[in-house]
């Protein structure tokens, strides 16, 4: 997951580099903007699931309480 999000910013940041004129600049800044937001907002989630992890070794939760954390961060992650 990390990888894809990782790929993608890369190839909009390649592809606005090489893009033709003003309006091909100013679409493809916002495209790549919006791929960077995405790719932040999925490292955040990435962040999170560790973190629910981390807190089913200490014993902080079950799995009852992990299992349905783990599903929240999968609905709300952009690449299912």
């Amino acid at each position: 997951m990390r990888n894809a999000c990782s790929a993608l910013i890369i190839g909009f940041a390649m592809l606005s580099l090489t893009a033709c004129g003003t309006a091909g600049n100013v679409g493809l800044g916002v495209v790549g903007g919006a791929a960077a937001g995405a790719g932040g907002y999925e490292l955040h989630l990435n962040n999170q699931k560790n973190k629910v992890e981390e807190d089913f070794k200490d014993k902080k939760i079950d799995e009852k309480e992990r299992d349905i954390r783990l599903d929240q961060i999968k609905r709300d992650s952009l690449l299912q």
